[in-house]
């Protein structure tokens, strides 16, 4: 049987997002100063720069550690997350609302996979924009993407199929 191409696919990393990585760096930043800054170099002072190093090191894996993958294709949004998550599959003839809106009115979101909060699901690694889709039952998804645009045009595509 052969695999259907999808319309849309969108990896989003866990450690790529802009203000995590600045606040990752000023960390570090601040450990090597104190280590630097330190009188005495003892086991404190190595303290700092083994920390400091540590927390390059965590940010570089972090940024090709996949936090959740999005597909449309076959009528259906597939949502695919790290490995004990379960994948969520979201019917498009049950979506009655497409809009892209800003994820949120805060500076820094924290990434978040199959979040229920008040009656929205949220899907979230990284960046300004979102796709809302509202269902027949009212129930909300909201899912964060650097591409929204293309998203929500292929999601659009697909619903006319």
């Amino acid at each position: 049987m052969q695999e259907v191409e999808p319309v849309f696919l969108e990896k989003q990393f866990l450690g790529r997002d802009p203000n995590r990585i600045s606040i990752r760096l000023v960390l570090s930043l601040f450990c090597f100063a104190a280590y630097y800054i330190s009188e005495r170099r003892e086991q404190n002072a190595d303290l700092f720069l083994v920390v400091g190093f540590g927390v390059l090191v965590a940010s570089v894996i972090m940024m090709f550690l996949l936090h959740f993958k999005t597909s449309v294709h076959n009528k259906s949004i597939i949502l695919n997350g790290l490995w004990t998550t379960k994948m969520v599959k979201i019917d498009l003839n049950s979506i009655v609302q497409v809009e892209r809106s800003n994820y949120s009115t805060y500076l820094i979101n924290n990434p978040v996979y199959n979040l229920h909060q008040k009656g929205t699901i949220r899907f979230y690694a990284s960046g300004k924009d979102a796709v809302k889709l509202t269902d027949r039952d009212g129930l909300v998804y909201i899912i964060g993407s650097q591409r929204a645009v293309e998203l929500e045009q292929s999601i659009r595509s697909e619903m006319k199929k």
